[in-house]
């Protein structure tokens, strides 16, 4: 896949460009749909499969406060690439650029610039200043400069809307699964390994990993969860706690794998975790010995839970997914 960070950096329109457009935030099953119906009107017509996204997130911009992401940017380009799209382009988002009316975004780059001639979109998208660009102004644009609008239905699975939002709700109650139902893959979160106070291994008997967050990450419900670790390519069980060490009188938010069958030294690597099920509420703990107490109890109930789920969860291990 082509990838554009800059609209600039195109010098030519692309053949017979099949577009999309949206946030694409979690590159969830809804994203997906659309991402297989430009590829395939672009194979069809021997053109391109175009989609174009925007970094930072609108909202990042837009919205007091911001909005946390579900996948981030380096993310988000795996997973689109993964749908077999040609070429992604992730336009610079700024106060500026919000001011673009839906007119000009259609003329000066979907149709000059990228040479669009079928566009494929959401049921509730819409750009441009104002929002003005909506699905009705689309296909008035298209009758007028000659380009096909298709739109594609909400997408359901098992009679759940499957959206951005949904999904947040739900990693912020720790529903693990269900949100892995409407992502299509685990919750993710990945990092370089930090340097910590290393009392895992010296003081607890549990050497972690530790990951922290950004400002703009997206922060499942604190507490301790099964999970899987990529490391070097290969794919480790474990268990996660992510909050901020209250045994400790901690302030700082943290995510701390443990990580099963395992003693290399990784700081400063980079770690994948898959968040696969919400096992307890972080807690605090009158000392370290009934803090080691309870992470032994974690540990044996998450190799109890990857083992009775080992066929299952082999596939979020795969190299398509933690490449």
């Amino acid at each position: 896949m082509k990838i554009y960070k800059n609209i600039e950096d195109i010098r030519a329109p692309f053949s017979h460009a099949c577009v999309t457009i949206g946030n694409f935030d979690g590159v969830h099953l809804g994203h997906q749909q659309l991402f297989a119906q430009v590829a395939y009107q672009a194979h069809q017509q021997k053109g391109t499969s175009v989609a174009i996204t925007f970094d930072p997130h609108p909202l990042q911009i837009l919205k007091s406060g911001g909005i946390k992401l579900i996948s981030t940017c380096e993310q988000k380009i795996e997973l689109v690439d993964m749908a077999g799209i040609d070429v992604m382009v992730i336009v610079p988002f700024t106060q500026e650029f919000a001011a673009t009316t839906a007119e000009y975004f259609v003329d000066e780059i979907l149709l000059k610039r990228i040479g669009m001639k079928e566009l494929v979109v959401g049921y509730d998208y819409a750009f441009g200043k104002g929002r003005t660009g909506n699905i009705s102004f689309l296909q008035q644009q298209g009758k007028e400069k000659g380009f096909s609008v298709a739109v594609v239905d909400a997408y359901y699975t098992q009679g759940t809307l499957v959206s951005s939002t949904h999904i947040r709700q739900l990693l912020a109650a720790g529903e693990m699964a269900e949100a892995r139902r409407l992502l299509g893959r685990c919750y993710q979160i990945r990092g370089e390994v930090q340097l910590g106070k290393q009392r895992g291994g010296k003081e607890i008997g549990f050497p972690t990993a530790n990951l922290k967050f950004a400002d703009e990450d997206l922060v499942p419900r604190h507490g301790v969860y099964v999970s899987q670790v990529i490391c070097d390519g290969k794919c480790y069980g474990g268990v996660i706690n992510i909050g901020c060490n209250p045994t400790f009188g901690e302030q700082a938010l943290v995510a701390e794998t443990h990580i099963f069958d395992f003693n290399q030294d990784i700081y400063g690597k980079p770690i994948k975790v898959n968040l696969l099920e919400f096992l307890r509420n972080e807690r605090r703990f009158d000392n370290i010995n009934e803090l080691a107490a309870q992470i032994g109890r974690d540990v044996a109930s998450a190799r109890k839970i990857l083992s009775e789920q080992s066929k299952e969860l082999a596939i979020s291990c795969e190299d398509k997914f933690n490449s």
